[in-house]
């Protein structure tokens, strides 16, 4: 194997911190082997670009959008690609005529997660960088070691960072991870590279992660109040995909909060109003109410440790969230 890729031998990129030897087919919390792209896209949303998904996923969260590539479990139905061979292709893609009428001007890493898969998105990078200099986006669940963020820092042109929720429990009930080291990364990045954030997303999920919204942003502004803040409408999909999608006055309310925490720049987008069901069976190992709707839902699908905790579950090796395979994509 490639000798860029010799630290998987040990992996400890993002903040699991696992220390499987990925090269040798064992597998962590995101189960990914070795870098495998999922799929590449020209996109039009902001930032336009090529977008690269990779596979796997660090979080195993319930309302997966794409779960088909962050729970794939590498399969093998994706070929390794050189980093060379795809950085030609990406920079032929955005200079192609396509890629002009949309305005693409850089390389968009996302997922799943793309951080198990730094040290191949670097060699990518690189690559590319020798034919030009291209910008270079990644999208990231914020879940990595400070020396993971730091390396992101150094070859990237902008960053988008989803925030799931503040309160730890409601993050938890989510994700399947802490919190913590989420918003230590929110803060170094705005404290040492706010240049680079193109925006800080928050997938708006209607009573669950609502009353979280003023904290978060609290929180934000005590930092920096002119960060950008964007709210995603959540849709229903993956373990979540009969819960109901957020309405347009809660995306309104929700930027309301952030304004009156102190957050200048607030915005949403996505669609909203998708019908679905909101009544669940509470978990009742949480604190926070929208973590107890969480859990349930998890619970009810067969997540077994409450409060969630990927990285300790007993059932890991058989999760029965990252296994499930939902009736409908939105």
């Amino acid at each position: 194997m490639m000798e860029y890729l010799s630290e998987l031998k040990e992996c400890t990129l993002c903040q699991w911190r696992c220390g499987v030897d990925r090269l040798k087919g064992e597998f962590g919390v995101c189960e990914t082997g070795i870098p495998i792209v999922a799929s590449k896209t020209l996109h039009p949303a902001p930032p336009k670009s090529l977008t690269i998904f990779m596979e796997g996923c660090n979080f195993r969260c319930l309302n997966c959008q794409n779960w088909d590539i962050a729970h794939s479990k590498c399969t093998g139905k994706n070929n390794f690609i050189e980093p060379r061979k795809l950085a030609i292709e990406g920079i032929e893609k955005i200079n192609s005529y396509s890629g002009k009428r949309i305005g693409a001007d850089r390389l968009f890493f996302s997922g799943g997660s793309p951080t198990p898969s730094i040290p191949y998105i670097e060699r990518v990078v690189e690559e590319a960088r020798k034919i030009e200099d291209i910008k270079v986006n990644f999208d990231t669940n914020g879940f990595m070691t400070k020396s993971s963020l730091k390396r992101v820092l150094d070859f990237t042109t902008s960053i988008t960072f989803d925030i799931k929720a503040y309160h730890d429990d409601v993050h938890r009930a989510i994700t399947g991870a802490p919190v913590k080291p989420v918003l230590r990364n929110a803060e170094y990045l705005v404290e040492n590279a706010v240049d680079k954030l193109w925006e800080f997303r928050y997938l708006l999920i209607p009573g669950v992660n609502e009353e979280d919204v003023f904290h978060l942003s609290r929180f934000l502004s005590d930092i920096d109040e002119e960060v950008p803040l964007n709210f995603l409408a959540f849709r229903p999909n993956f373990v979540m995909e009969n819960y109901r999608g957020v309405e347009k006055g809660e995306l309104e309310k929700a930027v309301k909060k952030a304004k009156d925490a102190g957050l200048q720049n607030v915005s949403w987008s996505g669609l909203p109003g998708i019908k679905g069901n909101s009544t669940v069976l509470d978990q009742t190992r949480y604190t926070q109410p929208g973590a107890k709707i969480a859990g349930g839902i998890a619970e009810d699908k067969g997540c077994i440790t409450h409060p969630r905790d990927c990285n300790s579950c007993t059932a890991l090796k058989d999760c029965k969230i990252k296994r499930y395979e939902p009736s409908k994509k939105t």
